[in-house]
């Protein structure tokens, strides 16, 4: 795919971009709201001499074409698309699911929809609503309103003009490192264009109802009897706000039923970019070794 690295596969009827890396055990990562498959590329090294790591683009997010009106995005809908992903790429064994922040509710989704594909579950900063309720504007409505955004954004041409600008500053924003490990060229290819702000735009518009989803989950589907890890990004900075996501992340953990609790220090939301070791360190524990290298190979 000129010089891009992945395959297109169709996935629930939508071209999904999907790439895989390393032998091993298989774990698949899945981003946050608005992410591309190359967020991931700090992890990839410490990883894929162990793993057999997947990646993919959710709908209208990085090289995936977008999913046809009016489906939106659902908790148990991306537990099935990861399954599908897993299932085309003959992965049929139990695989460790990784999700960050948004992605957080579609990979605890997958371990309580789909626990004997479950080898381990680890969330990276991943969202958290204590209290979710779904949102008092129904599903479909709130999809077309958010079509209807991107389409008027994108006729304005401020995809074209600001969409690699809004990627770098949120990048800037989410690490302590400040610098995105991104190419120019795969950044203009993905966040200049009214798809992936059509992608974002609609995820974020169905934020509450996932949330309100999982929670519902966990009363009526338990987790496997699997590792689970919850990884905390913590920028050191002690701030009153810093101090509530991480009690937030820990409280989370304690709701999972005890989950193992990590702190990775310092590192901002943009976790993958700035402490990717500590990613691959969750992943690599959450699997006995039976033979296979774990996350002492990493010292």
């Amino acid at each position: 795919m000129n010089g891009v690295p992945g395959r297109i596969l169709r996935i629930a009827g939508v071209p999904t971009h999907v790439v895989v890396e390393g032998a091993g055990p298989a774990c698949v990562l899945s981003g946050g709201l608005g992410s591309s498959w190359f967020d991931w590329d700090p992890v990839i090294p410490l990883l894929s001499p162990y793993r057999t790591v997947v990646r993919f683009d959710r709908p209208g997010l990085g090289l995936s074409a977008p999913a046809p009106p009016p489906l939106t995005p659902t908790a148990a809908g991306e537990a099935a698309r990861i399954l599908g992903v897993l299932d085309a790429l003959g992965l049929t064994g139990p695989c460790t699911v990784v999700g960050h922040s948004l992605a957080g509710f579609h990979a605890e989704a997958f371990a309580r929809l789909h626990p004997a594909r479950t080898a381990g579950l680890v969330l990276v900063d991943c969202s958290v609503e204590e209290d979710p309720r779904g949102p008092a504007v129904p599903a479909a409505p709130r999809a077309a309103a958010a079509r209807l955004l991107a389409t008027a954004l994108g006729a304005a041409g401020l995809p074209l003009a600001l969409g690699r600008t809004a990627r770098r500053l949120t990048v800037r924003v989410g690490t302590v490192r400040h610098r995105d490990p991104a190419s120019d060229d795969l950044v203009r290819r993905c966040y200049r264009t009214t798809r992936v702000l059509r992608a974002g735009l609609l995820e974020n518009a169905s934020y509450a109802g996932l949330a309100a989803e999982v929670a519902a989950l966990r009363a009526r589907h338990p987790l496997p009897d699997v590792p689970v890890t919850v990884l905390a990004a913590y920028g050191a900075t002690e701030s009153p706000r810093e101090l509530r996501r991480l009690d937030r992340q820990r409280r989370l953990a304690a709701e999972l039923g005890g989950a193992h609790f990590r702190i990775a220090a310092p590192a901002g939301h943009l976790l993958m970019m700035d402490d990717p070791a500590a990613i691959a360190r969750a992943v690599l524990s959450s699997v006995p070794r039976s033979g296979h290298p774990g996350p002492e190979d990493l010292a």
